[in-house]
Order: structure tokens, then sequence, then C-alpha cells
């Protein structure tokens, strides 16, 4: 018969000399694909993490290899056949390996995409699979296991109608111009202050060393520091600097307390007190810029008046950001306190930056000023992991109620989001569009503007107690880039990919 192998041609396949076709996939869409008949097991194995082990029943493979060898059958071609004659015995025992793993890929695709739409699992990053230790059993049940970390399970307690306490306070003259002086302070020019006296808005001009206890951590020399409430460096924090410094005079040596960040070169010297030792060689006040209208262009005004005007904006917004800093975090804490819930160590690690992010993103969408984003940023990251942990406390809190309360962002609404904050920072909205998605933070944004909406609604239906606070609503941190302990710092976006088998991700934008 014509269609029967000849002896040469069964020779040729034996010795896998004959031709030999790729398997063909099956075009996607020519019909819609049927769902899966898989069971779901999960269990807990600790705090935000879960086994999960899915049951994929034989029919479902079956059917496809089937399907993918009837198709293959047609379009193959074997030595001593005409195209599609050769027998599908024959043809599935030749291609038998890459069809295995086609199917393979297309039922973990489907099966995946059916947890995620049925299974009440919520993962906070993709599952540790790797389809390639994998096998399509030849008989009986596809199944599969992974681990994966999911959002921590409570229960929201009842968030409407809530009583805070909302810190107010009416800016005076004075005020005004004191932010004025501060505001100017980076435009002006050092000068001997000759009675000394060291105040808040001075610079020291010292030698400072690093002690624990009798042990010399580290010097620095002819340093500059301007006096604030607090003194931020990129490993430590000093909380009362200002006050510890307040009054020094040139030959003068202050013992300042100051505490190592998480961050620290060492591991076991993180969260611990030292001294900072600083020895007062010169103090210098900012002489600030005249007024002229040229200095006051780049401000967008053209007199001192406008200028004042400018900065009583800048205060009432100040007051604004901190009266919604102070309530969202009376509503985190009221709802936290009735849901315990802890958060992994690995996970703080690997959200630490995008959970920064967010606080800027938000500073930035209240209309904060840069350089007090730049001072809560500093201060965030002395502890980073601590402020992790609360912020994705309140992320996890008000996401569920955006969940409950079915909000949700669109494209349009991110577009008038980004229309709103070019605005704010007079740039247009396609640089400041195209910034954000360099920097991949759509998503980030979108999720802020969910959490804002919670909030919203949480503090529309709040009843509040005026609480009177002080007028320094700002930081007053001051920044210095070096370090209280020499050496390589904590690297989290490190441990973040070793945590993950990957590589380190690039560092984060300033």
């Amino acid at each position: 018969m014509a269609d029967e192998p000849r002896p040469e041609d069964q020779a040729a396949e034996n010795t896998a000399t004959a031709t030999e076709t790729p398997p063909v996939e099956t075009p996607e869409g020519e019909k819609e694909a049927k769902k899966l008949k898989q069971s779901v097991e999960t269990r807990d194995i600790g705090p935000c993490k879960k086994h999960v082990k899915v049951t994929v029943e034989r029919a479902a493979i079956d059917e496809r290899l089937k399907e993918k060898f009837s198709d293959l059958v047609k379009k193959s071609y074997v030595a001593g056949f005409r195209p599609g004659k050769a027998p599908s015995k024959l043809v599935e025992r030749r291609y038998h390996s890459e069809v295995a793993d086609q199917v393979k890929t297309e039922v973990l695709l489907a099966s995946l995409e059916q947890l995620a739409d049925e299974a009440d699992i919520a993962p906070l990053s993709p599952p540790d699979i790797d389809p390639g230790k994998m096998e399509i059993p030849k008989q009986g049940d596809f199944i599969y296991e992974f681990e994966v970390e999911v959002r921590p399970s409570f229960d929201l307690p009842e968030y409407r109608g809530l009583k805070l306490r909302r810190p107010v306070y009416t800016f005076s003259d004075e005020d005004v111009s004191r932010e004025q002086r501060r505001l100017l302070q980076s435009y002006g020019q050092l000068v001997p202050k000759a009675e000394g006296n060291a105040q808040v808005g001075d610079v020291l001009i010292c030698d400072i060393t690093f002690k624990d206890g009798d042990r010399v951590l580290n010097e620095m020399k002819e340093t500059q520091l301007l006096v604030e409430k607090q003194l931020a460096l990129s490993d430590a924090l000093a909380s009362k600097f200002g006050e510890q410094v307040a009054g020094a005079n040139a030959g003068d040596t202050r013992n300042v307390d100051l505490e190592l960040s998480s961050q620290a070169a060492n591991p076991e010297m993180r969260g611990k007190m030292i001294q900072m030792i600083v020895a007062v060689k010169d103090v210098k006040s900012i002489r600030v810029p005249d007024l002229t209208e040229e200095f006051l262009q780049q401000f967008g005004v053209s007199n001192e008046e406008q200028l004042r005007e400018l900065i009583k904006v800048m205060l009432d917004r100040r007051l604004i950001n901190r009266q919604r800093q102070a309530a969202r975090a009376q509503v985190a804490n009221h709802i936290a306190a009735q849901a315990t819930w802890e958060l992994p160590q690995d996970l703080l690690i690997r959200q630490a930056r995008n959970a920064l992010h967010r606080k800027v993103m938000e500073m930035r969408a209240d209309g904060v000023a840069e350089d007090e984003i730049r001072s809560q940023t500093r201060l965030m990251e002395q502890n980073i992991l601590r402020s992790t942990e609360l912020g994705l406390k309140e992320h996890f809190v008000l996401q569920k109620i955006a969940e409950t309360e079915k909000i949700q962002v669109n494209d349009d609404d991110l577009d008038a989001e980004i229309e709103r904050m070019a605005d704010q920072a007079n740039e247009s909205p396609r640089r400041v569009k195209a910034r954000l998605e360099k920097e991949d933070m759509l998503d980030a944004l979108a999720a802020e503007m969910m959490e804002r909406q919670a909030l919203d609604l949480i503090l529309e239906s709040a009843t509040y107690e005026d609480v009177p606070v002080g007028a320094d609503l700002q930081s007053a941190v001051s920044t210095v880039e070096q370090q209280a302990l020499p050496g390589e710092m904590r690297d989290l976006d490190a441990e973040a990919a070793k945590t993950e088998g990957g590589e380190a991700p690039a560092a984060p934008p300033s």
C-alpha cells in the first residue's frame, strides 16, 4: 500500500535521519479555553506566607495532548510518509517531550489564572514557581506546589464616625518671618558671628569625634553643621542636636546624643546610642540675600509682600499635611490595634524602598515642599524597617477599606492627578508622567490615590477635637552626607534581591 512505510524508510526513522518538523502550537484565540477541574489546598506557614498545593485533574491534560498531537499529525513531515499520513503513535513517540512541555506551560498558566480568579489568595509578590522543575506525569493528575507571600488577613473594625484629634495653629507675622529666613538661608552667605552663642539657623565649623564609651569609632575634621532641632547623618540621628549645642562658642566642646540607624555599617551597632563630641572651632551666621526684584523672580513674586503671602500659603499647606498625617496615624492605629498580624522581615526588606517612595508620593500629592520631603525622607531612612512596617500596615488597612468601599482609580483619574502634580511643581504633565514611568512609579501613584480616597472617606465621617500645637510644624532637620561609622552601609536593595534570588536593582531615584 502506498501509505505504508517502506523498509528503508523505517530504518531511516530508527536511525533518526528522517526530516523532523518542530511541534506547531495551536494558534491563540481559535476557541475559548475550557475551565480546568482543579482542587486547591492552602495552609499558613508563617506571617503573610502560604503553602499552596494545586491538583489539576488528568482529563484536562489528556484533552490538550490529544489536540496537540492531532494537529501535529496533520502538519508533520516524516520520511517515508506523505504529509499528514504518518501514524499517530509514531508522531507521539517522536514529539512527546516537546508537546508535553507545551501542554505543561499552557496548563500551568491556565491553572494560575484560574487560581487568581477563584481562590482567596492575595499575593504580594510572584510565587516561587520554577516550571523547568515540573513534569507532566504519564498517568494521573498534575500536581504542583509553591509558597507565596500574601496580604495579611484581618477584620476591619468600624471605621466610620471615628473621634480624632486635629492639630490646629494660627500663624503669626513672626512665624512667617521665621519661615522666610529659613527659606532664604540656602541662598545666603556665611559670615562670622562675633558674639558666638550658636542658635537655630547658625552654622558650626567643628571637628567631630564619634565614641562608644571610650572607644573612638570615627572622626571628621573641619565639618560644617547647620544648627536645627535635629541633625541627620547618613547613618544616625541626633534628635536633640539644637538643644545640646545651643549657646556654643568657638573653643567649646559639646556632647551630642546620637542614635545609629538600622542601616549603619556595623550590624552590632545598629540602633545603639553613641556620643558625638563636637569641638566648635567657629560659629557663623547666615546673611540672607537682599530681596531685589531680580532675586524674587525665582519664587514667582516681585516684592517681599508677595513673598510673605507665598510663605503663608506654604505654612497653611504644611498644617493641612500635618493634620492629614495625624489623622492617618490615628486611623491606622485604631484599626491595627484591633488586628494582631505580623509582617516577615524579608518582606519588610523588599518593600522598604517602595514604602519610602509611597510616602514621598503622598507628600508631593499634598504639595509639601521638596526640602521638607528630603528632611522627612532622611528621618524615615534612619530606621527604615520600622517605618516600613508602619507604612505597610497603613497601606494594607487603607487598601482593604478601598476594596470594601469599591474605590477604584482609572486612567482618567491618573491623568488628572498627574496634571495636578505638574501644576504644583510648575512642570508639564508630559514630563511628570515620563519621570513616573521611568521610575516605575505609576502603580505606586495609583495605589496612593486609592489610599487617599479611602482616608478621605474616613475623615469625612469623623468628628474632631481641635488640639493647639506649636508653630514649628516643619521637621526642622539639618542633614549631612557623612557617616558616624566608617564602612559600607547596609544595602537593603541587595538584601531584597538576595532573598528573591536575583540581582540587586538599580538605586532608587533621590
